[in-house]
């Protein structure tokens, strides 16, 4: 496994983050016809909040960053993006058990949403997130809080 490390983001990190963003969500985003270069980075520029935002580094230097943003008694994962060559050693694993783990202790349900048909809704059910509801485009997904207490319901083909 890779050593790595978060630090808190400041604004001085919005460039870096938003081009790891265009880079990584790239593929998938040209598979569901929504691909636009600029789009892409000013989107994360109009949403960045350093004060919820860790920098994700690998030996000292920038490899991709998580956020987790409060909305009430929920917390929103969100911008977790790693540089692709770093992608599949352990490292996102690695972040998200660690943000997950604090979410735990204090009983708080997790939020994301993820990209249909992107492998990184593999990693969230890794880590307990079943799907909540899907769109067109995005895959909500759930995890802990007092749902992780309530047995799973199998889903029905209407």
């Amino acid at each position: 496994m890779v050593d790595w490390s978060l630090r808190a983001a400041s604004a001085s990190d919005v460039e870096a983050i938003a081009e790891v963003r265009a880079v990584v969500l790239r593929a998938d985003l040209e598979r569901l016809g929504r691909y636009d270069e600029h789009r892409v980075r000013q989107r994360l520029r109009d949403a960045f909040d350093p004060a919820h935002t860790w920098v994700i580094e690998v030996g000292g230097a920038f490899a991709g960053c998580v956020a987790l943003r409060p909305d009430g008694d929920t917390r929103w994962l969100e911008h977790f993006y790693l540089a692709a060559h770093l992608q599949g050693r352990g490292i996102g694993s690695g972040v998200l058990r660690e943000l997950l783990e604090r979410c735990d202790r204090n009983g708080v349900l997790v939020r994301l949403n993820v990209l249909r048909g992107s492998p990184a809704r593999r990693l969230y059910e890794r880590h307990g997130f079943t799907v909540e509801t899907e769109d067109p485009v995005d895959v909500f997904m759930v995890r802990g809080g007092t749902l992780a207490r309530r047995p799973r319901q199998e889903s029905q083909s209407v």
